[in-house]
């Protein structure tokens, strides 16, 4: 029973979650000390800011387990350098693990459903692009992932999206702060999907998936790798003045964090010897995103 549940913890790719928890937790914080959208001062509504963490969440497992799920079927994961895939390793039959994504779905769904009623209705239109872009991602004739979009849709769900949208549930509205301090943690959302394809470039060119790291060439994704990390840090003064909120510069002492992922890639390091820079990005972008977020919070 243990064992099972493993590996259903181990396909869900938990160095993932960060991706999933850190645009909530900073998209609240942006809105604190901000009226409501009727202008009542009510400040954070607990239960709106819970409902948009298990979307949040439930998008991340959905698409982690939708990866494994179509990879799988098509064989392409089958010289995989990194974690283990349910499907490709044979610890999960494929339907189990389709069910397992479409499971995962429906809890975002259901989620967003609550707070698109109370809202607007508008948010299951984002709700829906945002469950298709998951499992379009690896998923259907044409994945965009395998034609080097997958950062793309990573910046703008996990950074714009997910980080703007958990503002807006408690605001309905948008500012240029909840707009802006989207843009960091969608750059660090990307960078972890950068390196995760840097490990992953002679795999998935023998199996013919055209990643943008594919396509760029190991080298050069190195450099997009640092460049992600180093505008992260760039945006953290203008976000910390522009706001009136100077104590939120603070997630520049994260920068160390920085060091030794970014170290090991500009080092050339490669395979199987990425996958604690994985780690070490991921624990990057959770510690970023809470100092940015506590920053943002008492700052307001």
């Amino acid at each position: 029973m243990l064992a099972d549940m493993n590996a259903w913890i181990q396909g869900a790719r938990p160095r993932t979650l960060p991706a999933a928890l850190v645009p909530v937790l900073v998209g609240t914080a942006a809105v604190a000390g901000m009226d409501g959208f009727d202008g009542t001062g009510k400040g954070i509504m607990a239960w709106r800011f819970a409902a948009a963490l298990v979307v949040s969440l439930a998008l991340q497992v959905g698409v982690n387990y939708a990866n494994d799920y179509s990879d799988g079927v098509r064989g392409t994961d089958d010289e995989r350098v990194g974690p283990m895939r349910l499907v490709a390793s044979g610890a999960k039959p494929a339907a189990a693990v389709k069910r397992a994504a479409c499971l995962s779905f429906a809890v975002a769904a259901v989620a967003g459903l609550a707070l698109a009623a109370a809202t607007t209705w508008w948010l299951l239109v984002v709700g829906v692009a945002a469950i298709a872009a998951a499992w379009f991602y690896t998923g259907g004739p044409r994945p965009y992932g395998y034609a080097g979009l997958g950062e793309a849709f990573v910046f703008m769900f996990f950074g714009v999206v997910a980080t703007s949208g958990s503002a807006f549930v408690q605001t309905e509205r948008f500012t240029p702060l909840t707009l802006g301090v989207s843009v960091p943690v969608g750059l660090l959302a990307t960078a972890l999907l950068v390196v995760n394809n840097l490990r992953d470039i002679p795999g998935d060119t023998d199996a013919g998936k055209r990643t943008l790291a594919v396509r760029l060439g190991d080298q050069r994704t190195r450099i997009l790798y640092t460049a992600l990390i180093g505008v992260t840090f760039v945006t953290v003064p203008f976000l910390a003045g522009l706001s009136g909120r100077p104590i939120a510069a603070a997630a520049l002492f994260t920068v160390l964090l920085a060091r030794p992922p970014v170290q090991k890639v500009l080092e050339g390091t490669k395979g199987a010897a990425l996958i604690p820079v994985l780690g070490a990005t991921g624990r990057l972008q959770l510690v970023f995103g809470v100092v940015l977020a506590a920053g943002l919070w008492l700052g307001a």
